[in-house]
């Protein structure tokens, strides 16, 4: 159960949390392949499509292992690739990725995340944590955040708990006084109960927990590491998320006291 007293602040994933992600990055492919087709027509030749220039991304992260932490690094490598393949301009990579990033903004919310949103803020600061490269302040939501961290701030992912630390820092609150809130039971929820926070997971589609081993042999591993005696957050790390909703939207009945599944 969340213990809303314990409550300062809250981070808050992004993709598949406050929006579709796969949808978005479609229509930003699309955008970037437009762009190509007018600007660049040899490149668009060469890969005819969003999806076979898709290709030369993912050939990227295998020989580019380094940018595993900036999507948007990668990203524009991958469009320098193309150009340089098919005899274009490579210098043309910035404004083409400018044309995919512009539309990877262009998100279409779930139902209920602005009045979610402005819920929270009235009553904690929010950080953005994503290891995407979304970017809260080219959106209109930007006003509720307090602030914002990418995996290529920090060069670390969720689940590193470092991560999650961070964010804490950055509002000023420790990280047991953080709510973190996000749809990956792995890279968020898992993350930020290693890291001492409480956990709301966006479960849409109803999947039971799968992580109560794992995160039991975490515990066990890190209690090592623990003072004789450790405060109450760390007492007993928990198992499982502290709540679970099916839409972030639920996210205020439960801040209210409502009900909410404790998987």
């Amino acid at each position: 159960m969340l213990d809303l007293s314990r409550i300062r602040a809250i981070s808050l994933d992004l993709d598949d949390t406050l929006w579709p992600v796969w949808p978005v990055i479609a229509k930003a492919e699309q955008a970037l392949w437009n762009w190509l087709a007018q600007q660049a027509p040899a490149t668009a030749a060469l890969y005819p499509s969003p999806q076979a220039l898709r290709t030369v991304r993912e050939h990227m992260l295998a020989l580019r292992p380094d940018l595993v932490h900036d999507l948007s690094g990668l990203r524009r490598e991958s469009i320098r690739t193309a150009l340089a393949q098919a005899g274009d301009n490579p210098a043309l990579a910035e404004p083409a990725f400018e044309a995919f990033f512009a539309a990877r903004h262009q998100v279409d919310l779930f139902d209920g995340v602005p009045e979610t949103l402005a819920f929270l803020a009235q009553r904690y600061p929010i950080v953005a944590l994503t290891n995407g490269n979304a970017n809260v302040y080219r959106m209109d939501i930007g006003a509720h955040f307090a602030a914002s961290i990418c995996a290529f701030d920090c060069g670390l992912q969720k689940p590193d708990v470092r991560i999650f630390e961070l964010a804490a820092k950055t509002v000023g609150v420790d990280p047991h006084q953080v709510l973190h809130i996000g749809d990956d039971a792995h890279l968020d929820i898992c993350g930020a109960l290693q890291a001492g926070m409480q956990t709301v997971w966006v479960n849409p589609t109803g999947q039971p927990w799968p992580h109560a081993d794992a995160l039991a042999r975490n515990a066990t591993h890190a209690q090592h590491d623990w003072p004789a005696h450790p405060p109450p957050h760390m007492a007993k790390l928990p198992l499982h998320p502290h709540a679970t909703v099916p839409h972030v939207a639920h996210v205020r009945d439960v801040l209210a006291g409502g009900a909410a599944s404790t998987v």
